[in-house]
């Protein structure tokens, strides 16, 4: 079993043989030092709940469902939320949230997010590209200087919700968010997976993953759950759920899952568009299961804090 990246023996324990991390966490540089973890506790002391979106597949729709996150909570005037998208090499927010060639200022207080509403800002390594098609050819240190820089230098000012929208995997990326933000709080994680045991089968080493760094996990969306004919309302599937799907996975598991969303037509256009599909389609039953996961992450929020707040 992994040590913990925090552990003396994290790095050279017989459980860290193969780990791609081992030489990060050997060498003491998993996480923030002191001086840094400081740093980070005075910038983000403003945010309430912070949740992760994760999947070890890529292409289940991560950032549809953090965009979808976003723009659902922010529909709540009385509530602050930012959007940090750390998929440093396919950054797809920009334009998922209609800010694409939007580029970031420098204020006196740090980087300045780019704001959709005035109660929603978005921050992205597409804000720092001359175009949308340069690619970005890092290796894992010069990623993770990044991710530290998003979160020790935007004046995201007052929060209630932080989501991270993160790349596929579960690597240098992850554990550097683990860690930075571990010298704050992270509230949970949201993971996405689809139906299909090809996706279930690296949803569960995410999974196992978040266990392993002791990161809550807030439960399960299954994406592009069966598709909604918008026309006739019958449901077909798509990607069928041979094992079980999301459900089974997450009885075995013992996690929540959170909802299901089908599959609409409507979804990647408005991304495409740049738009709000739950504002969009209001009456999509993509929207309405969106709307559920959504009260179900709050719900959970709060309880977390208040449970919080009677420890303290």
């Amino acid at each position: 079993e992994c040590p913990g990246t925090g552990s003396a023996q994290a790095g050279k324990a017989a459980a860290c043989q193969g780990c791609p991390n081992q030489g990060l966490c050997a060498a003491g540089a998993a996480g923030p030092d002191p001086a840094e973890a400081a740093e980070l506790r005075e910038r983000l002391r403003a945010g309430r709940h912070t949740v992760l979106v994760l999947s070890g597949k890529g292409g289940v729709g991560k950032s549809t469902v953090s965009a979808a996150l976003a723009h659902g909570l922010a529909a709540q005037q009385d509530k602050q939320v930012a959007l940090l998208d750390v998929d440093i090499c396919g950054p797809s927010i920009p334009k998922m949230m209609g800010l694409e060639g939007e580029q970031v200022h420098q204020s006196g207080s740090g980087w300045s997010p780019v704001y959709v509403e005035e109660n929603l800002g978005v921050m992205s390594v597409g804000f720092l590209l001359s175009s949308p098609d340069d690619a970005v050819i890092w290796r894992g240190p010069k990623k993770n200087g990044l991710i530290k820089q998003f979160l020790r230098d935007v004046d995201w000012g007052e929060l209630d919700y932080l989501i991270v929208d993160t790349p596929p995997g579960t690597s240098d990326e992850h554990l550097s968010l683990v860690q930075y933000l571990g010298a704050t709080h992270i509230t949970g994680a949201v993971i996405v997976t689809t139906p299909q045991e090809i996706s279930l089968q690296d949803v569960r080493k995410e999974i196992n993953f978040c266990h392993k760094v002791k990161l809550p996990i807030i439960g399960v969306v299954e994406n592009m759950s069966g598709f909604v004919c918008p026309k006739c309302k019958n449901e077909s599937q798509i990607f069928p759920p041979t094992t079980g799907g999301a459900e089974k996975m997450c009885q075995n598991l013992n996690v929540s899952l959170l909802g299901k969303v089908p599959l609409d037509p409507q979804i990647g256009k408005s991304c495409d568009r740049g738009q709000s599909f739950l504002s969009e389609a209001p009456e999509s039953p993509a929207t309405l299961s969106y709307r559920n996961i959504i009260q179900r992450i709050q719900e959970y929020c709060e309880q977390h804090h208040f449970q919080e707040e009677k420890i303290i």
